[in-house]
């Protein structure tokens, strides 16, 4: 591979396998398994799958520009898939679609192991102990962190945490139909 992919487009391949697959993806949760085959990419290739950054928001880690894509789609499952602007003509135009065997195995191995999870596990998933996520939204409350930003540093150096087991009913709870920003 080279260099890292536009978060959009695999955002479109990890709606694609799961549509194939009969499995329903909202927003929320598919943040999280684009931040999960992030990590794992991160972790195995010394390299970040997409580009870009993930933010710390109240329901676990959120890539903006996914975020931006898939807005509208609220709580409901996403049956479209983001397309590219020309900034100069506003004409939209289809991503192209990752071609490495690598990532698309990653990518589909992602959606099938955590696809079915409810989006309340996800999050309990994002919000383990001592993951990238707990760390940035800690030091949070005790100094300024830029933007909630989790940086691929911290990622590749506390993912490892998310090796955590799921419990039947999720403790945060199922989050409410749209996730946002700490206020």
């Amino acid at each position: 591979m080279s260099g890292a992919y536009d978060p959009r487009a695999i955002a479109n391949l990890m709606l694609d396998v799961a549509e194939e697959r009969e499995i329903k993806i909202t927003n929320l949760a598919l943040q999280k398994l684009l931040y999960f085959a992030h990590g794992i990419f991160l972790s195995q290739n010394r390299e970040p799958l997409v580009s870009g950054y993930f933010e710390a928001w109240q329901y676990g880690p959120v890539h903006p520009s996914v975020y931006r894509a898939f807005k509208r789609a609220g709580a409901d499952s996403i049956k479209m898939r983001a397309v590219a602007e020309d900034p100069l003509t506003g004409k939209s135009r289809d991503l192209p679609k990752p071609t490495d065997r690598e990532v698309i195995d990653l990518v589909t191995d992602v959606v099938l192991r955590y696809g079915k999870i409810s989006p309340g596990r996800l999050v309990d998933l994002s919000h383990a102990k001592g993951s990238p996520w707990d760390v940035v939204a800690d030091s949070a409350r005790t100094k300024v962190v830029f933007g909630m930003r989790i940086p691929n540093a911290v990622i590749l150096e506390r993912f490892q945490h998310h090796k955590v087991s799921v419990d039947a009913v999720p403790r945060a709870g199922e989050p409410p139909s749209d996730d946002t920003p700490f206020a």
